[in-house]
This record gives C-alpha cells, structure tokens and sequence, in this order.
C-alpha cells in the first residue's frame, strides 16, 4: 500500500526533516508514529500524500511514484487520503453537515459545492460518517457551537466522507482532554477494524499509543529508530527513541480505557 525508499526531506534553508527512511504499511494495517516534536512525523505523513515533496528517494503508494508526480496524479491519490488534523480545520460558520460534506469535494462538480447544492447520495454519505464517529445528532449544527472533541469527530467523519483507503492522523488528540482523546482513539481504532482503512497516526502520548496501537514506527531526528509490534515495546524502547527518560508529559494521564 505505501513504501518508502530511502526517503529524504530537506526544507528550504537546509533542516533535513527525514533522512534515509525505508518502511512499508501494509493494507489495512494500523500504525502509530512517535517521536518528539521535529522528530519528522507530521512531514512523513504529508510525503505520503504528496503536500511535502521528498527530495531523495521514493514514495509509492498503491505503485503511484509520489515524488515527481503530476498535479493531476496527485489530486487522484488525494482523494483516496483522508487527513485528520490537530487543529480541526472546520468551518465554523456553517453546519457540521457542510464540513463533512468538504469530503466529497473531488467527487461533485465544482458548481454544486460553490452552490451548496449537494447530491442526495452524497448527503446520506456524509450522514452514514456523522453515524460512525456517534455525532449524527449534530448534523444541523454550526461547527462553532461543537465541543473540541466533537469538533475532532467532524474532522473525522469528513474525512470518511472520502471513502478513503487510508486516513492520516496528525497529533488528533494533542488538544483534547483525556477523556475525550480515548474517545477519539476508540473512533479511529474501530473505524480501522470495521472498514479496513489503512490508519497512520502520530502521537506524543506514549500510553495511547501502548493502548491503541498496532505496530509502532518511532522517529528521531528524522530517520527510522523502531518499527515493531507494539506488544514488544517498553520503557527502554521509548526511551531509544525519545533519546532521554519519560516525563509525566509524555502521558494522557486520567481516563478509564
């Protein structure tokens, strides 16, 4: 589904962000990223869907070469990429069911979502993902009156609103309280097993990725430190990547799972 070949990333300036990384992830497959923040994990999550270009090395996914790509065969890879973002990215002014409906934008004209005039198939989508993350109830109500972590689930539910073989996670719960995050983890750990997306989430919190994670990719100054089965990991295998002893903010501390 996605491999990297010695991929690099260096950003204007000079900051080499990934260097030298190998990995595949395989279809269906739920994988947690750690590392510090500059570790590199939000910029290979963006050179998975091309809005990074990596300068050396290979991406592909599902054998589309990435790096080098036309615009057109990017918009294509696009839309089968579903990104969840730290920050929400909604609109706040309009109804929760307009936000999910921006999931279906690479597959109306572009007339009907300037005109708010919607496909009634595409309507029943966008409600069928609402259904999925338990917010269906919100559907007729402006983004700006929703909590964050309902806030997080419409971002989730657009992005399901793809009909995505593979969703990117970006920090999803960095902003949320503990409670709230186990939810959002649950939403995406379910959606995982139900659909059979491909699911790449980053994470600082170290006890969500023990609690819901697969297998574990960890990142250190931009290249590849660990990449196992999260059952084998421990406190020496954290400490390896974070490259110094847990602290109590590595932890999502407060909530029953």
């Amino acid at each position: 589904m996605i491999e990297f070949e010695n991929a690099d990333v260096t950003y204007p300036g000079g900051f080499r962000a990934l260097h030298n990384v190998s990995l595949t992830i395989e279809q269906g497959e739920l994988v947690v990223i750690v590392g510090l923040s500059g570790a590199g994990k939000s910029t290979l999550l963006r050179a998975i869907n091309g809005f990074v270009p990596i300068t050396a090395g290979s991406v592909r996914v599902n054998g589309t070469e990435v790096r080098g790509a036309r615009e057109s065969t990017l918009r294509e890879l696009r839309s089968g990429v579903g990104m969840i973002f730290q920050t929400f990215n909604l609109v706040h002014r309009t109804s929760v069911l307009n936000n999910v409906l921006m999931g279906r934008l690479a597959k109306v004209p572009r007339w009907r979502s300037m005109l708010g005039v919607w496909p009634a198939a595409d309507k029943e989508i966008a409600i069928q993902s609402l259904e999925r993350v338990e917010i269906v109830e919100k559907t007729y109500i402006r983004a700006s009156n929703l909590s964050g972590g309902q806030q997080q689930r419409v971002g989730i539910a657009r992005a399901l609103a793809q009909q995505p073989q593979i969703l990117l996670a970006d920090e999803p719960v960095a902003s949320l309280d503990p409670v709230t995050s186990h939810t959002v983890m649950r939403d995406l750990r379910r959606i995982n097993r139900d659909l059979g997306i491909t699911t790449i989430i980053n994470l600082h919190f170290l006890d969500l990725a023990r609690s819901y994670g697969k297998r574990l990719i960890g990142l250190r100054d931009g290249e590849l430190v660990y990449d196992g089965d999260i059952a084998d990991v421990d406190d020496e295998t954290f400490r390896g990547i974070y490259g110094r002893a847990l602290t109590p903010d590595d932890l999502k501390e407060g909530a029953e799972l």
